[in-house]
């Protein structure tokens, strides 16, 4: 079974639960791709306006970030650092580099 899943799920529970608060620090399009995971393994955060959203796929985003499932994982609990990860190899990155830095923020304030 994925580590994913239930990652992607706890997200979207912390977008819809805590949505406009995340998009004060976020404030931008957040797409997640887990190399390893295939179509479910993207998960685009959309923290721009409004409440903000979380949907499966892939849309147009201001960073993407793509790792594997173990890696994504890791890093989601706190055993990874997300530069560390960018330094190894283990998390690439396209787009405005600068966003990728909340993503840290963003996963903590999803978590119940």
């Amino acid at each position: 079974m994925s580590k994913f899943e239930p990652l992607f799920a706890m997200i979207e529970a912390g977008v819809k639960a805590k949505g406009a608060e995340m998009v004060k620090m976020g404030g931008a399009v957040f797409q997640l791709i887990i190399s390893d995971g295939g179509d479910a393994g993207k998960l685009c955060i959309d923290l721009k306006s409004g409440s903000g959203s979380a949907t499966r796929g892939e849309k147009a985003a201001d960073v993407t970030i793509t790792m594997k499932d173990e890696d994504f994982a890791a890093m989601a609990t706190g055993k990874l650092d997300g530069m560390q990860a960018f330094m190894s190899g283990k998390l690439k990155l396209a787009g405005n580099m600068m966003l990728a830095q909340k993503l840290d923020t963003i996963l903590q304030s999803a978590r119940p």
